[in-house]
């Protein structure tokens, strides 16, 4: 069912119900002719059901809203988890040691060499050494290579319809 059809006549029934009150309020304070009380009595049975049923369908958005974001955030979880998968498959592929395996994670966080001495309580020289050695064990000659490797793996993993991308941008026609 789609929401956006659903959702205008939610806003515009609770208009026109909040309007009805509105109107009665001022047309007394305005001492505009008043309509009959039956009519009124009928108006007013309207409104107060188009404002129940407001807020029933208001209470059943908020609830689809609370489930997708639900969705969504364990969708996200997921990705994490596979992106730190996919960090502890490399840094063993490459040999990395615990130290440059820390380093090497912060790096990627976009910690800053100076930031990541201060929390590993060692010098900065020790982890410009360590990201060097991270480097050349990776083959890169930088953080934004490094960093790009791992988007390139996320990248080359299952899209939503089930296919896979695999970085060719080139034609696919078959040779």
């Amino acid at each position: 069912m789609k929401l956006g059809p659903l959702l205008l006549a939610l806003l515009v029934a609770q208009v026109i119900c909040a309007g009805f009150f509105l109107f009665s309020t001022l047309s007394a304070l305005l001492g505009l002719p008043p309509i009959s009380w039956r009519a009124r009595e009928l108006i007013e049975i309207a409104a107060a059901l188009g404002l129940i049923v407001g807020a029933v369908m208001g209470a059943v958005l908020a609830a689809r809203a609370l489930r997708r974001t639900a969705k969504v955030e364990g969708q996200l979880r997921l990705a994490s988890g596979a992106f730190m998968d996919v960090l502890d498959e490399r840094f063993a592929e490459w040999g990395l040691t615990p130290a440059e395996r820390d380093v090497a994670l912060f790096s990627i966080k976009g910690v800053s060499t100076a930031d990541i001495a201060v929390m590993r309580n060692t010098s900065e020289g020790t982890v410009k050494a360590q990201t060097n050695a991270i480097y050349r064990k990776a083959g890169v000659s930088g953080r934004p290579q490094l960093l790009s490797l791992f988007i390139d793996d996320l990248m080359a993993g299952p899209l939503p319809n089930g296919t896979r991308t695999d970085g060719d941008l080139g034609d696919d026609t078959a040779a």
